[in-house]
């Protein structure tokens, strides 16, 4: 199939093109169902004109259908859809992509969905598709799973099915995170994802940021260190990854050491631990739960992030990573990833 593809890019790059943009169409139909032209039209920057031929193309091959709710998919194009993903992977140059990032960063492994969730939110819901396919292909019989706070994170959540309860699986928060947005607390997170598959779940009640004394305090609580040892055994991380500035902020951080991030050029933060371009530490936050050395001992960490605006926290935080980790991110963050 690929010399096939190689010969058409040589001979047929129009061919290729088209196919192209009637995917993408589609794609964007199908997450964005029931949606209307002109709605279409800006999210693939597209001009109205051009797209009503394209529509009319494929409402007449019986692949969407327009009523005046919008427009959404057929059986007929959902079908066409799943099959031609690997086709396109492969024209867009997704797999190789994939290779060249796994290899540079040595890393277990890459998984890339189309689309860059700067521009278009609903693939950040791709990315937690993506990352409920890798979670499933890790889980072995009694699973402790840690997961962290974010709204990539939450995206993931929302994705998870029932389907998981065939293996033993304990959701915990990796970290305190009581101080952020409700929806977005790694607590919040784990209650939804074990209600989504019917799993089981623990909390962790404490702030994702604290001072010596109340650390040392926490310690000493035992339903707190009960918790703390099921998330140091967790043979899965889960994880997102933030830019340093906005983490910083959202963290509600002082003046002093929101000065030491900006002067040490931090781009990227995970588990409260800031990182410059070459993925050098420069600031840590107190937390209490998973710490970054964790992670070396743990089987599985999957981190998810994209956007092309996220490509510099990917990268500084990769630098990093344990080789166990496996990337799960958007064709945007990896176009950049791969420039730099």
């Amino acid at each position: 199939m690929y010399q096939i593809i190689d010969i058409q890019k040589r001979l047929l790059p129009d061919l290729l093109s088209t196919m192209q943009k009637r995917y993408q169409i589609l794609r964007t139909i199908h997450f964005m169902a029931p949606v209307g032209r002109r709605s279409l039209a800006q999210t693939l920057s597209l001009t109205e004109r051009v797209l009503r031929s394209e529509v009319d193309f494929l409402k007449d091959q019986n692949l969407i259908e327009v009523k005046t709710s919008g427009m959404s998919m057929t059986p007929d194009g959902l079908m066409i859809l799943e099959k031609m993903e690997d086709i396109m992977r492969e024209i867009s140059g997704i797999n190789e992509m994939e290779a060249q990032i796994k290899k540079r960063m040595q890393l277990q492994d890459v998984v890339i969905v189309p689309g860059n969730s700067d521009s278009t939110p609903w693939v950040k819901e791709e990315l937690g598709r993506a990352c409920a396919v890798s979670m499933k292909k890790r889980l072995i019989g009694k699973n402790i799973i840690a997961v962290t706070g974010g709204t990539t994170m939450a995206a993931v959540a929302e994705t998870l099915t029932p389907d998981f309860t065939q293996k033993e699986v304990l959701f915990v928060p990796a970290r305190g995170g009581i101080g952020e947005d409700v929806k977005n607390q790694a607590n919040t997170i784990c209650a939804k994802m074990a209600e989504q598959t019917g799993a089981k779940h623990r909390v962790l009640y404490v702030p994702d940021e604290v001072s010596k004394e109340v650390y040392q305090s926490f310690m000493r609580e035992p339903a707190i260190k009960d918790v703390l040892n099921l998330i140091s055994s967790a043979n899965m991380v889960l994880h997102g990854i933030g830019d340093a500035i906005t983490m910083a902020e959202r963290r509600k951080t002082n003046q002093e050491n929101m000065n030491k991030i900006i002067e040490a050029k931090a781009v990227g933060e995970a588990f409260g631990y800031y990182f410059n371009e070459e993925g050098e530490v420069v600031h840590k936050v107190k937390t209490i739960g998973l710490q970054l050395k964790d992670l070396a001992k743990t089987e599985h960490v999957i981190a998810v992030a994209g956007g092309a605006s996220k490509a510099k926290a990917i990268r500084s935080y990769l630098r990093s990573a344990p080789h166990a980790s496996v990337l799960i991110t958007d064709e945007g963050a990896a176009r950049e990833l791969l420039k730099g």
